[in-house]
């Protein structure tokens, strides 16, 4: 099998798999990187996304040969220390998580919106796709404003 080598949160790895192994099996599987959730794996309910140079991707559907010699950033990759981003801290100051299950992938679908649009309107906040099966959707929209506001 090939080795694809490529840096997951700021630290460079090397992965050996075929080359459409999902990237999502090799950070959850094979490097023990747990905040990207398997929900569907057919790049629907986007609980896996994560970051890719710094765009959005859903690892579930993303071949690890896509990545080699690109940034990785996922859920465990924003904050700096022990100081959380600032939609994190945002989350948990509107008290969003039900379950939590998606909540990484909301967060980081999050990260992304904020960076292309500082500023979102309601509608740019709802043309995110990640799928929250406990209805949070209204606590979602308040802590973008409130990250966006921060």
């Amino acid at each position: 099998m090939p080795n694809y080598t490529f840096s997951v949160n700021g630290k460079t790895v090397t992965v050996d798999a075929p080359a459409d192994l999902p990237l999502l099996w090799a950070l959850r599987d094979k490097l023990g990187v747990k905040g990207p959730k398997y929900g569907c794996g057919i790049d629907v309910c986007k609980a896996c996304t994560s970051h890719l140079d710094g765009e959005a991707i859903n690892p579930c559907v993303t071949p690890i040969a896509e990545v080699e010699g690109r940034e990785v950033t996922t859920i465990e990759g924003l904050a700096d220390g022990d100081k959380l981003h600032p939609v994190q801290e945002a989350w948990l100051e509107m008290d969003v998580a039900q379950c939590g299950y998606c909540q990484p992938g909301q967060i980081m679908a999050t990260v992304a919106l904020l960076k292309k649009n500082p500023n979102p309107t309601d509608a740019e906040i709802d043309a995110i796709e990640n799928v929250c099966r406990c209805g949070t959707y209204f606590r979602i929209r308040e802590a973008i404003k409130r990250a966006a506001a921060k």
